[in-house]
């Protein structure tokens, strides 16, 4: 079965040209230029994975990307950001909003497919874990592979599939200690285009939304980050 895109940018000759590529690539492509069209497309359908222009005339994509990952049947959606912006602390804010990955305009549409291929490599791959997820925390913390679902003693916590992807690996092996490019490579793999500080981004985030429990991922200074378990 075609994986479907969803892609929303303002410029019609870059929709062809993605369009064109991508289904020759061996996806199904759907392409708006208004986010009003793209929400309502979103109502009704779930794609595998959203591109995102963030220059959109009377709309922000950083604000159609925080929207969709505050919604809980959309939050776990990979979205990939297409950006003109190049500086650094704009791919970060994005990065910071749950988007998974950023490519700059202008763009290598061969890059891009790799980059397309690896996020959704990433989300059909998961950690092996126990038959109906694996408790931690003296079991406050329950994830669950199988259904893309953290839970913090019972309630639901909402992560891009990123966050969730590097939550996977560090409890994998509590007390491990991963460097900022071993994540990078389980996330990218061969595809890795990205600074290490995306790593940093990603755990901060991951952190704030752990809540109480948030110390559990821990820093070592110069080498990476561990998931240190507690009973």
């Amino acid at each position: 079965m075609l994986k479907t895109i969803a892609i929303l940018d303002d410029e019609e000759d870059i929709l062809e040209l993605l369009q064109n590529y991508l289904t020759r690539a061996g996806f199904k492509v759907e392409t708006f230029s208004s986010p009003e069209r793209f929400l309502k497309y979103l109502e009704r359908h779930q794609p595998d994975l959203i591109l995102l222009d963030l220059m959109l005339p009377g709309a922000d994509g950083l604000e159609i990307c925080r929207y969709l990952k505050s919604q809980p049947e959309k939050a776990s959606l990979p979205i990939i950001m297409l950006t003109a912006r190049s500086q650094e602390a704009d791919r970060v804010t994005g990065l910071e909003l749950g988007a998974d990955d950023y490519v700059t305009k202008p763009f290598s549409l061969r890059e891009l497919e790799a980059r397309i291929k690896a996020v959704l490599r990433r989300r059909e791959t998961p950690v092996p874990a126990e038959k109906g997820g694996k408790k931690l925390a003296g079991g406050q913390l329950l994830i669950d592979p199988e259904r893309h679902q953290v839970r913090i003693k019972g309630s639901p916590v909402e992560l891009s599939l990123s966050e969730f992807r590097i939550l996977e690996l560090l409890t994998s092996r509590p007390g491990r200690v991963f460097s900022r490019d071993q994540i990078l490579d389980y996330l990218w793999g061969r595809e890795k285009v990205v600074i290490p500080r995306t790593v940093d981004v990603h755990i901060r985030h991951l952190r704030k939304k752990l809540g109480e429990l948030k110390d559990l991922i821990q820093s070592v200074r110069g080498v990476g980050y561990k998931f240190e378990d507690r009973p």
